[in-house]
């Protein structure tokens, strides 16, 4: 019976490839060239030439199959994802949550399109909606000369990482801005070529920026230093269970280490010894537009500031950044 089966088998899968032979039809053959006439450089075996019904049977199945192949090129083109385009506040405030949902434009900095020569600040005026959105991240390290310079690094942080909201009050003569309120920090890390991770909180908490003039205009520039909180807070406990106010004093199981009295137990201190640090940054910002009517200024900045301690426990290393804010006077 094995033997019927697989006879009947091979019969209908004949039949089959057949039949869509029929159906499509068949292309040109290619003419197999004997062992016996093969010969090194000889000319390539020849085609036969396709006959006109057999070219009018395949040119439906070819032209099917390139459009097919364009479609799908221009449905791929079509769905995949395009970085946000920057908008202006006020076509931001027109948008609801689902419009701006996944879409990248709550990580976007408002653009500003130039109306008016400058901003006259008067005493009382107010900063609002200020924000810091970073282009560029760059970290001092230790190249293989032994020498420290700036490296670029990888972005690991998702669409989270631009300041916004930030607000406080503005003097004129010169023109001075103390931050005050807003989502002034954002936890961001970024990945240096040797695979290494640097955490960072980026901040500029309790900015005090000052610039000469008593108007913004283009090519104003100004700055100021700002406080950099611990990336970790109090209440975070490490892998060993240790933390600031909560947890274990110290790691068990390291008793040798305990007891030797030197470099092992300075290291095993400052592991054990959390503290909440609070380093020093600097930022340097140039306004390139403005627009008077509606008392917006944009323009680009740099900000210097230290990574990460991990609580006291190494030494903290220096973040460059490069990138655009956006502000409104009001």
């Amino acid at each position: 019976m094995a033997p019927l089966k697989c006879a009947a088998a091979a019969a209908a899968i004949a039949a089959v490839v057949q039949g869509a032979e029929a159906f499509v039809g068949r292309g040109p053959a290619a003419r197999v060239q004997p062992l016996s006439e093969r010969t090194f450089g000889a000319s390539p075996p020849s085609f036969a030439e396709p006959t006109d019904a057999e070219a009018t049977a395949t040119s439906w199945a070819s032209s099917l199959l390139g459009a097919g192949a364009a479609l799908g090129l221009a449905l791929g083109l079509l769905a995949a994802p395009a970085p946000a385009r920057a908008i202006t506040a006020e076509q931001f405030s027109q948008l609801t949550y689902a419009q701006v949902k996944g879409s990248g434009l709550a990580n976007r900095c408002p653009t500003v399109e130039s109306n008016g020569s400058s901003i006259k600040v008067n005493n009382g005026a107010r900063m609002t909606n200020m924000c810091f959105e970073p282009k560029s991240f760059a970290v001092e390290a230790e190249t293989d000369g032994g020498k420290k310079e700036f490296v670029t690094t990888k972005l690991m942080t998702r669409q989270t990482y631009t300041l916004a909201f930030i607000d406080g009050p503005l003097t004129t003569n010169p023109i001075t801005f103390h931050e005050e309120d807003g989502m002034d920090h954002q936890p961001t890390t970024v990945k240096l070529p040797n695979a290494e991770y640097v955490p960072f909180l980026f901040t500029v908490k309790s900015l005090l920026a000052t610039g000469n003039g008593s108007e913004f205009k283009p090519g104003f520039t100004w700055g100021g230093e700002f406080e950099v909180p611990s990336y970790r807070t109090g209440g975070f406990l490490d892998p060993k269970g240790r933390g600031m106010y909560s947890g274990y004093d110290q790691a068990v199981a390291l008793p040798a280490l305990q007891a030797d009295g030197k470099g092992g137990q300075e290291e095993l201190f400052k592991e054990s010894n959390k503290v909440f640090d609070i380093g020093k940054g600097a930022i340097e910002m140039e306004v390139n537009k403005v627009n008077a009517e509606l008392g917006e200024i944009g323009g680009v900045f740099v900000s210097k500031q230290p990574s990460d301690t991990d609580m006291g426990a190494k030494a903290p290393k220096t973040i460059l950044m490069k990138g655009i804010f956006y502000g409104k006077v009001v």
